[in-house]
């Protein structure tokens, strides 16, 4: 990682600097090169973090004005930062990958999501949705497992972990990682709510997640469908009105 590599070099350049011409206390010698490594180090890290964070905030833009292709090409061009900062790949792999998600191009999406950084729930578990749809089930609850360790205070990843798990029939499971869920996210509402509806034997509803929920494709198409004409029809009569 250049970022450390680079800090080390200034960190070693000042000690021998500070031998050499000031002071030949050795302990006031690796105070002040620890002391340099830190700074160049947090100097250069937000220096790239900024850069990485303004390709994000364009890539977005993009996505927003249908231009998921463009949006693309710039992440790749980002991963160039990977070099010199630890993550900044597996963020810009996680973008990638839900993009063609969202696209539907989901044969494309997984080599990315599974590059992807474990801590972006919204990415792992549009990976662990896809395995599921490949009836690779080990795999998606490995996968949901880490998506949960890494995000424990996020309520609709349990609600999406369980949602897959039921349709896969596993019910008590799911209603297991509602209960889990529950206590990690002081009892979240829309968690409560699903739970009680499995516990019930009946389906999870998972409107309560807003359109968010609809990035992950587990609604039939024609259920989209008509969420988008009852929305479209809704703005019209305000409109006419």
């Amino acid at each position: 990682m250049l970022n450390m590599l680079i800090s080390f070099a200034c960190s070693a350049l000042s000690s021998a600097l500070m031998m050499r011409f000031v002071t030949g206390n050795m302990w006031i010698t690796m105070a002040v090169s620890a002391l340099i490594f830190a700074a160049v180090f947090i100097l250069i890290t937000r220096s790239v973090m900024k850069k990485v964070g303004e390709l994000m905030q364009t890539a977005q833009r993009d996505v927003m004005a249908n231009r998921s292709e463009k949006a693309i090409k710039e992440l790749e061009a980002g991963l160039k930062w990977g070099a010199w900062q630890l993550y900044v790949k597996q963020q810009i792999y996680s973008q990638i990958g839900s993009i063609l998600y969202i696209k539907r191009d989901f044969n494309a999406a997984v080599p990315y999501l599974e590059k992807g950084f474990v801590r972006n729930w919204v990415s792992q578990s549009m990976l662990a949705i896809t395995y599921m749809k490949k009836n690779k089930t080990s795999k998606m609850i490995d996968t949901f497992a880490k998506a949960v360790s890494g995000n424990r205070k996020e309520p609709m990843v349990y609600a999406l972990y369980a949602f897959c798990l039921d349709r896969i029939g596993e019910r008590t499971k799911a209603i297991d990682v509602l209960k889990k869920g529950l206590a990690k996210t002081s009892n979240d509402e829309r968690l409560k709510e699903n739970l009680d509806l499995l516990e019930a034997g009946k389906k999870m509803k998972m409107k309560g997640f807003g359109d968010m929920w609809y990035q992950f494709h587990l609604e039939k198409q024609g259920a989209i469908i008509k969420k988008q004409t009852k929305a479209m029809t809704g703005r019209r009569k305000q409109v006419l009105r």
